[in-house]
């Protein structure tokens, strides 16, 4: 079993590149980028910073509500948690970035890092349909 560790706020400034190396502001962007597409009401939220026990990382904005995400490419649309969008984010984030710099093998991995924990997430059925 995957588990998900909050990043302590004394460990935050090393947490991006330990894991992303210098694509460490191409990844942050690019989640926030995914975020604001597939929340339409999301305006913005600090984010807590998770490490996995399996070597992967996601982050997640702290907004206490459930959020509404939408994905206009597969026609899912569900209320979950801002922790799972979060995750969805990441997801969508890492496999563009895999394709985007194919010779970071690092962003690839990440993906398949995160996935293995997001199947086993509670939300598990929403993130699967949400990344389909």
């Amino acid at each position: 079993k995957v588990s998900a560790t909050q990043v302590a706020e004394s460990e935050r400034m090393k947490c991006l590149p330990r894991h992303f190396g210098a694509r460490m502001m191409h990844f942050e962007n690019t989640v926030y980028r995914f975020m604001d597409q597939l929340v339409k009401s999301y305006k913005g939220a600090y984010w807590e910073f998770y490490e996995l026990s399996n070597g992967g990382f996601y982050m997640a904005p702290r907004i206490d509500s459930p959020v509404k995400v939408k994905v206009e490419s597969n026609w899912y649309e569900g209320e979950i948690s801002a922790d799972a969008a979060g995750l969805i984010a990441c997801l969508f984030a890492l496999s563009h970035l895999s394709f985007k710099f194919r010779n970071d093998e690092r962003l690839a991995e990440h993906y398949h890092l995160l996935l293995d924990y997001a199947y086993q997430h509670p939300e598990s059925s929403a993130i699967a349909s949400a990344i389909d």
